[in-house]
């Protein structure tokens, strides 16, 4: 059997440090971070703060029931990994999991922040390690690494210090990561071969990819699958992106008139050119995510731009059952594939938006409960154990000091194109939506409507995303 350690989790220290590159708004995290204590000598070894005065490890008397939410759920393509780690360690250990786990999306997002808000937060949460977890991390409804590890010394020590993201808030580290993310370029192959359009390579231009668009179109297909009315974050990043460098992608603009405010602009009309062009679906200011994916999957759009989450629910679905790997079509698979979003200027297509972003929380609520604590911390060590993680991780990334080889025998045909993909990739930027978030995104996110059609202009919708970024 062929085996090959991912070429993922080789590009995960840069990309790390491309995630975490500019927390705050001046774009320059380092101003966030506490300085290290010289006289504390492990806080000087490790880069951490010294942690708390060890105490002895909680007892529980029987077993425990912990609530865990996570985005392993959907169409997500660790959602049936979860939940057979999670099965595993039930009967292992006699706990028991209450699981609240959903998709990630605006909504989830709203109700992790309400739970945390009205104290109705889990036990455990696997949830976004940016400026997402901001608002619990300030309300002190999180438990540090370090204070953990104070107890439990062994806590994450199969990970890579260096690769786990630090708070914003206070540059501690929460969240232990599990497996990381991309973005790239689905491709139906059939409709491709139909219009006479050759696989897009690495090498691959915003030029040369309107000019298949345009074959596509005559071949009466849709170019581009994508819901700008409900989900256009995936295009609002790339073309953004388009229009800066590796370098700069992640420094939030001081305003319009800078360089990187004039490259969001840019990146919206690049948006709107493709609107104009007749690119997207007729609908695609009104219809769904979903029901944008479901034309690409059904065969009559010819690309998605979208994560790695998304090969599960393109696998599901090649399936006459979605739950049911045995009753995949290869055929239908074999139709699908994966590849670089055309680059421009200073972006080479191999240049990915991508990184290890979310993680295992362990909340203030369960550590400070007797019954709970060990359980809890038994959970994220179990659900992060090398054993675990090399099912999670497959085509995207890690932590893992030491990451496990894969056996391809034992993956699908798109996730081994995916493996190829990735081991192609030039550099992994985490995603400035990611840093710029909540309302300051509404006038450009909401508003994409509004923009391709010209309502508004690109000019004021960036203006307005960023007054109330540097307001808020």
């Amino acid at each position: 059997m062929m085996k090959k350690r991912l070429m993922a989790t080789v590009l995960a220290g840069a990309m790390v440090l491309s995630v975490t590159a500019c927390g705050d708004k001046g774009g320059n995290e380092a101003s966030t971070q506490p300085a290290a204590d010289n006289t504390q000598s492990s806080a000087a070894d490790t880069g951490s703060e010294a942690a708390p005065e060890a105490e002895a490890p909680a007892e529980p008397t029987g077993p425990v029931e912990l609530v865990v939410t996570t985005t392993f759920a959907g169409e997500d393509t660790n959602a049936q990994n979860y939940k057979d780690a999670v099965a595993a360690w039930e009967a292992e250990t006699g706990n028991t999991i209450i699981d609240t786990s959903a998709s990630s999306d605006e909504t989830f997002k709203t109700r992790v922040t309400t739970d945390f808000e009205t104290g109705s937060e889990p036990d455990v949460l696997f949830y976004f390690s940016g400026v997402d977890s901001n608002s619990f991390i300030e309300a002190g409804k999180v438990v540090s690494i370090d204070e953990i590890r104070a107890v439990y010394p062994e806590y994450a020590s199969n990970m890579d210090d260096g690769r786990i993201a630090d708070s914003l808030v206070d540059g501690k580290k929460y969240a232990v990561p599990a497996n990381g993310y991309w973005e790239a370029m689905f491709f139906n192959t059939e409709i491709l071969e139909e219009a006479g359009v050759s696989k897009p390579g690495p090498d691959y231009t915003m030029d040369q990819f309107k000019a298949d668009c345009e074959k596509i179109k005559a071949a009466g297909y849709t170019p581009i699958a994508a819901a700008l009315g409900n989900i256009p974050h995936y295009w609002w990043e790339f073309m953004i992106y388009n229009n800066q460098s590796p370098a700069t992608h992640l420094e939030i603009p001081a305003s319009i008139d800078d360089a990187n405010g004039q490259a969001w602009v840019s990146g919206m009309n690049d948006i709107k050119e493709l609107y104009e062009l007749g690119y997207f679906p007729e609908n695609t200011l009104s219809a769904t995510d979903d029901e944008t994916v479901a034309m690409f999957t059904e065969g009559k759009a010819a690309f998605l731009i979208d994560g790695s989450w998304k090969v599960g629910g393109i696998v599901g679905a090649c399936q006459s059952d979605p739950e049911d790997p045995s009753t995949l079509d290869a055929d239908k698979l074999a139709k699908f594939d994966v590849t670089y979003v055309p680059g421009k200027g200073d972006r080479k297509a191999t240049d990915l938006i991508g990184g290890i972003s979310s993680g295992y929380f362990i909340t203030r609520k369960a550590w400070d409960d007797p019954e709970k604590q060990a359980a809890a911390v038994d959970f994220v060590e179990h659900m992060t154990s090398d054993e675990v993680m090399v099912k999670f991780v497959e085509h995207t990334a890690s932590a893992l000091k030491n990451a496990p080889a894969v056996d391809e025998s034992q993956f699908n045909a798109l996730q081994i194109k995916a493996m190829e993909m990735m081991a192609g990739a030039t550099s992994l930027t985490g995603a400035v939506q990611d840093l710029f978030a909540g309302d300051c995104r509404i006038s450009t996110f909401d508003g994409m409507p509004e923009i391709v059609t010209g309502r508004v202009t690109a000019e004021e919708a960036v203006a307005e995303g960023l007054d109330t970024y540097h307001n808020q």
